[in-house]
């Protein structure tokens, strides 16, 4: 009724233009719609468009796919999880980022960037308002932030942040820092443009020693002149990591060009000899040549890509046996459903993850890419029976 509201962001998530769209009822604009995101893609050239999960989805998703298949353009789609995005859009964060824009808008905003880095963006929600289960609000709300709060705390540092390119909404969670110190550090890029190295850190006010040592191992500056601060490595090993290249015979700048020969000379040397130079564990000894040889790794490039679609798929087009990938939308005692990208959830019947009967949060979780075999399609009840293949 409200019709479907668009917004354009670049490729570092700013916003850039926006428009509602009425192509369903009772409006059924179908022809105006199209017109109106073809000048959006015309103005700016757009590459994925996110629909968000929520009312209409599925027509939207058909009336997208339409759009693509019509203007040939090279543009994929994909469904994105909305919980959360309309708290944040009347939250306090929204209006201090765009003030001028009404909160379905901003809650567009909020689901397109979710394409892009799903962490900084779910960050400004509060953790109860993400949607993390069925029975959440069974739990004491004071225990269940407490808990959500620091699951994210843990997640945020896990990953780390790009100090220049963190918001502080993802700031705050980072170990050592909260709102204000946040707050500060953003106020420090505002006036002296971008910090040069983990050292500039200790120059903003309220970050002390204590608040320093905490925080510097979980913040990358790529612009820094030194290497190790964009590596996971923390400022007080830095010492340690010069005496090794030293011990070693090779330059920071030769490890990245060639690692193998790095670790090859490793090896010669002997990690037990190495570790016992360096006092340091064996363990530790591992973190610094990973860190050292995988410098930019994010944890999350491992995880499968989100499913990109050009077209809709049917109940028409499925059958018994076929095999696809899906994304896990729910989790429940007695299995899990799937979105396989047709207008119903399949079903994962317990019995069917694998030859011993298993608990279905034990070997899934929501959101999760995975393949899955189409066992039933039961059109006349709309009901998709799946079993479990593998991760994808």
């Amino acid at each position: 009724r409200t019709g479907c509201k668009c917004a354009v962001i670049d490729s570092n998530g700013m916003f850039l233009d926006h428009a509602t769209i009425y192509p369903h009822a009772p409006h059924h604009a179908k022809s105006e719609s199209e017109k109106i995101l073809s000048e959006l893609y015309e103005r700016h050239p757009f590459e994925i468009v996110a629909i968000g999960n929520g009312t209409a989805s599925r027509e939207t998703e058909a009336f997208v796919a339409d759009w693509i298949a019509k203007r040939n353009h090279d543009v994929s789609y994909l469904i994105v999880s909305e919980a959360g995005a309309s708290v944040y859009s009347a939250s306090e964060n929204a209006v201090e980022e765009f003030p001028e824009l009404d909160v379905t808008s901003r809650g567009a905003i909020s689901i397109a960037r979710r394409v892009q880095d799903p962490l900084a963006e779910l960050v400004k929600i509060p953790p109860e308002s993400i949607g993390v289960g069925m029975y959440q609000h069974d739990l004491p709300v004071s225990e269940l932030n407490r808990v959500l709060k620091m699951e994210v705390e843990s997640v945020v540092n896990y990953v780390g942040v790009d100090l220049n390119q963190a918001s502080p909404y993802l700031l705050q969670y980072v170990s050592g820092l909260n709102r204000s110190k946040a707050w500060k550090i953003h106020e420090y890029k505002t006036e002296f443009g971008f910090f040069r190295s983990r050292e500039d850190l200790k120059n903003v006010k309220g970050i002390g020693e204590k608040t320093y040592e905490l925080a510097a191992g979980f913040c990358r500056i790529p612009e820094s002149e030194n290497p190790l601060d964009n590596t996971v490595i923390h400022p007080e090993s830095y010492e340690r990591i010069h005496r090794l290249l030293k011990r070693v015979g090779s330059a920071f700048e030769e490890i990245g060009l060639r690692p193998d020969d790095f670790l090859k000379k490793v090896r010669s040397i002997g990690h037990q000899t190495l570790s016992t130079e360096l006092q340091v564990t064996e363990g530790e000894l591992k973190d610094y040549l990973d860190a050292l040889t995988i410098r930019h790794l994010d944890p999350r490039d491992s995880l499968p890509q989100p499913l990109l679609k050009k077209e809709v798929r049917g109940l028409d087009d499925l059958g018994e046996g076929m095999e696809l990938e899906g994304t896990v939308r729910n989790v429940v005692d007695f299995g899990a459903f799937v979105d396989i990208g047709v207008e119903i959830d399949g079903l994962i019947h317990q019995s069917q993850f694998g030859k011993r009967w298993v608990k279905p949060s034990a070997i899934v979780h929501v959101g999760e890419i995975i393949r899955v075999r189409i066992l039933k399609v039961d059109k006349d009840r709309g009901r998709i029976n799946l079993a479990f293949v593998q991760k994808a």
